[in-house]
């Protein structure tokens, strides 16, 4: 299979790619580095994108940033990074991308913990993860052509417990290895409009 790895570089993208590359042609895309460059929160470089890798058998991504910040401090402002480009960048590698995907092609899309187990600062995310985790649900029994879309909920990553453990405290991390798997899962297997929750 031809698969788009979008946020290849990334702590997931990275153990995505070492999973799924033995056994399938993985194109590396980042926002500044990789095979090939996009920013998801710019439909435009989105269809750039696709124009440019062409026809593909799956597509993944693992890329999406939010702002965290405590909700007392909150404005409509800092709910924009992630609507823009977390959500609205992945639902719009859907709408555009299936222009793109060969017949019976799946989406896999990142969402988060944080919806479920909410965490001080991660209004923002948990709004997010929530709403793609709809999207998928709901889009996965309108989808043509076989096409499949899933999304993966990881907890906090035991490599990011260094950095992010004061936001988890009594979380269980997961390492990126076993987050990558649920990736192949969705990519490998038949399964669609799914959240495959890790951790």
């Amino acid at each position: 299979m031809k698969i788009l790895l979008i946020g290849a570089t990334g702590t997931i993208g990275s153990a995505i790619d070492r999973e799924l590359s033995p056994r399938h042609e993985v194109v590396r895309i980042g926002r500044s580095s990789g095979d090939f460059q996009v920013d998801i929160s710019n439909s435009a470089s989105i269809r750039q994108l696709f124009e440019k890798t062409g026809r593909f058998d799956a597509l993944v991504c693992a890329a999406g940033n939010v702002n965290f910040v405590p909700l007392a401090e909150m404005s409509e402002k800092d709910f924009t990074l992630g609507l823009q480009d977390k959500l609205m960048g992945q639902v719009n590698l859907l709408l555009i991308g299936r222009e793109f995907a060969n017949d019976g092609a799946s989406f896999t899309f990142t969402s988060g913990v944080i919806n479920r187990e909410p965490i001080l600062t991660g209004s923002s995310a948990a709004l997010v993860n929530a709403a793609l985790d709809g999207f998928v649900k709901a889009a996965a029994i309108e989808l043509p052509r076989g096409l499949r879309v899933n999304s993966v909920s990881p907890t906090v990553l035991t490599e990011a417990m260094g950095k992010y453990a004061a936001y988890f405290r009594g979380f269980k991390s997961v390492a990126a290895a076993d987050v990558a798997l649920a990736y192949a899962k969705s990519v490998e297997g038949l399964h669609t409009g799914q959240t495959y929750q890790v951790g």
